[in-house]
């Protein structure tokens, strides 16, 4: 199932309620969820956003329900981005056309540096 990455920004009003009761968005983000569309994880962030947001979802459509019933009830402006597995960014070789440019990019899991000459 498809992958969303989703990015939260607070409104005032949602900033207040936050402050109010500082479970309401797990709260409110368990309410919102359905059968068929997750919240893998939301993490607190510094910088131009308050929260993001991992989710599951079947489809465009389910996560773009979700992000709409989850920005309304927290009080939140959320951009939902799909999220694309690096391995399927593998370029295709067309028959009989050697491929130009093959990548030789060594990713290291954590902090560690990405090495290659592919970037």
């Amino acid at each position: 199932m498809p992958y969303y990455i989703l990015t939260l920004i607070l409104t005032p009003e949602g900033r207040e309620n936050l402050l109010t009761d500082s479970e309401s968005l797990h709260t409110i983000t368990s309410e919102v969820e359905t059968e068929d569309t997750k919240v893998l994880s939301l993490y607190a962030v510094l910088g131009e956003y308050d929260f993001i947001g991992i989710v599951e979802a079947p489809d465009n459509d389910g996560v773009a329900r979700f992000s709409l019933e989850l920005g309304v009830k927290a009080g939140a402006h959320i951009r939902t981005m799909p999220a694309i597995p690096i391995g399927r960014l593998k370029p295709t070789q067309r028959e009989g056309s050697p491929l130009e440019h093959e990548s030789d990019v060594t990713v290291t899991q954590g902090n560690g540096p990405m090495q290659g000459s592919g970037l």
